[in-house]
């Protein structure tokens, strides 16, 4: 599902990626990922969202090798190299999951239902994947 709206800026747009995917077993996560990275290199502003089983990219220690795929969280870990500064995770899918914040990536803000709804709400296109 894609959400646009319209903003004043010229430009610069605020594009929030929600990434609902595990890391593995098909390509909606590397999808999102890319998807991202494209809108960093032209200097768009990114959000990028972990919702749901997607925030089992963020576990720290993948290794995908055994599987023969690019382990994702490697690629994670190096957003902010991208211009990717705001990461963040939804705290309800990583407690129903059992997921503490001392198991994911490091840099991740924990961000609580509303105030994931609110940078949705703010943002001119939502990619949902």
């Amino acid at each position: 599902m894609t959400k646009t709206t319209t903003n004043k800026a010229v430009g610069r747009k605020r594009i929030t990626f929600i990434s609902r995917a595990a890391p593995y077993g098909q390509n909606k996560a590397n999808l999102c990922l890319d998807m991202a990275l494209a809108c960093a290199v032209f200097e768009q502003q990114v959000n990028y969202v972990f919702l749901e089983d997607g925030v089992y990219q963020l576990l720290k220690g993948q290794d995908a090798s055994a599987i023969n795929c690019k382990t994702l969280g490697n690629t994670l870990e190096t957003l902010q190299l991208y211009g990717i500064e705001n990461v963040s995770v939804d705290e309800e899918s990583l407690q129903r999951r059992g997921i503490s914040r001392a198991e994911i990536l490091a840099g991740i803000k924990v961000l609580d239902r509303e105030s994931i709804s609110s940078l949705i709400k703010d943002s001119d296109t939502v990619f949902n994947l």
